[in-house]
């Protein structure tokens, strides 16, 4: 299996592990007859959990190996599929969902950490925005196949979908060539200090907790968007599944787009425009988002943008470290998904307008990352 497409299915898990059962979302709160809150548990705590786990295997896999890791990992996220399909209740899903996400983290963590192991400068880059239009393929189908399916099957069949895909990546897992890099050494707490030694590394650690504000806005849509689309503009699940594939292009597009801009164009450049993109689309969800239509618009460009800034992001921060960088991978990804985390259980929350919390997630999401460049670049002078 070429290794593109492998980290390309690694980097998926979380799209996998969410969008395909969104649609059926309002269908698990019906039949079991609790609240929007309570269901969005199933969302919350697998990104709380999944988060916290990619920071156990990211210094694992610097000691014994990316393979190991992996083999395990997606093991367990083929185990915690089953369970949510046999779940009875929600807090048996909660449960299953957080054996999926004990798993999934070793996907997601190690994926970008391979990507620096295989892939340097440019090609970096380029890769990265390359698996950037891929990814999106994902939250753009995987709500038509929930879908789909709900219209003839139980909603426990979507997650016995997600393990029979989930078995495709474990066999990539067993067949992949790892490639070689200098492993720590020491045992588990020695292993767990290196993320001390990543976090004094001040232009990473910046750039890591600012970026990771980025999509806020869009997970607070993530969670809220069933309750917005089916409830609240009164649509069923395959016309929802469409508006949320309409997102997805965004993201698809607008890393297409970075792939496109990166080599004529200062990645500095790009990344600052996008962030202004980001908060202009922001607003606009602010100003228009009354109907499915003056809502939907504004949030494909806020998609768009961070579809441009996330390749380019990603690749300015993995530059700033030279080793230690399974723990630095794991850590960037565990603050995206953490603040994301935060951002579905604050949109679950009995909103008047939950649009205009989305809008205002969105234009933090933007403001922040661009304020820390220019701080970082003005340290950077007084320190020279």
């Amino acid at each position: 299996m070429p290794n593109f497409l492998f980290i390309t299915m690694l980097a998926a898990f979380p799209a996998l592990s969410t969008d395909m059962y969104l649609p059926a979302l309002p269908t698990i709160q019906e039949q079991w007859g609790i609240s929007l809150a309570e269901v969005n548990l199933s969302l919350v705590l697998f990104f709380i959990l999944f988060s916290f786990f990619m920071l156990i295997y990211g210094p694992l896999s610097d000691k014994y190996g990316r393979k190991p890791v992996l083999i395990g990992g997606v093991g367990i996220y083929v185990l915690g599929s089953v369970l949510c399909a046999l779940s009875t209740n929600i807090w048996f899903l909660v449960a299953a969902r957080i054996v999926q996400a004990a798993g999934a983290a070793s996907a997601s963590a190690l994926s970008m950490a391979l990507a620096k192991d295989l892939y340097t400068g440019t090609e970096r880059q380029k890769v990265l925005a390359y698996i950037g239009v891929i990814i999106p393929l994902c939250p753009m189908v995987a709500p038509m196949m929930g879908s789909m399916m709900l219209e003839f099957l139980s909603w426990k069949w979507i997650f016995g979908c997600q393990a029979v895909l989930a078995s495709m990546a474990f066999y990539g897992t067993l067949v992949f060539k790892e490639p070689e890099f200098e492993k720590t050494e020491g045992g588990i707490l020695s292993m767990l200090s290196r993320y001390l030694v990543v976090l004094k590394n001040v232009e990473f650690t910046t750039y890591c907790f600012a970026f990771s504000v980025i999509g806020i806005g869009f997970f607070g849509f993530l969670a809220g968007s069933a309750d917005i689309y089916i409830r609240g503009f009164g649509m069923n699940e395959q016309q929802y599944a469409m508006f949320f594939g309409f997102n997805a292009i965004g993201f698809m597009t607008g890393s297409f787009t970075c792939s496109r801009l990166c080599v004529g164009y200062s990645s500095m450049s790009i990344l600052k425009v996008s962030l202004i993109g980001v908060i202009l689309a922001s607003i606009g969800v602010l100003a228009l988002g009354g109907t499915e239509y003056t809502f939907a618009a504004p949030m494909f460009l806020m998609t768009f943008s961070i579809g441009v800034s996330r390749p380019i992001s990603n690749h300015m921060i993995l530059e700033t470290v030279d080793r230690d960088i399974g723990a630095a991978s794991a850590l960037l990804t565990f603050t995206y998904f953490i603040f994301g985390a935060v951002a579905m259980e604050i949109i679950s929350f009995d909103w008047p307008a939950k649009i205009r919390v989305i809008g205002e997630m969105g234009v933090l999401g933007g403001v922040v990352p661009l304020l820390s460049l220019f701080w970082v670049a003005r340290r950077a002078r007084v320190t020279q």
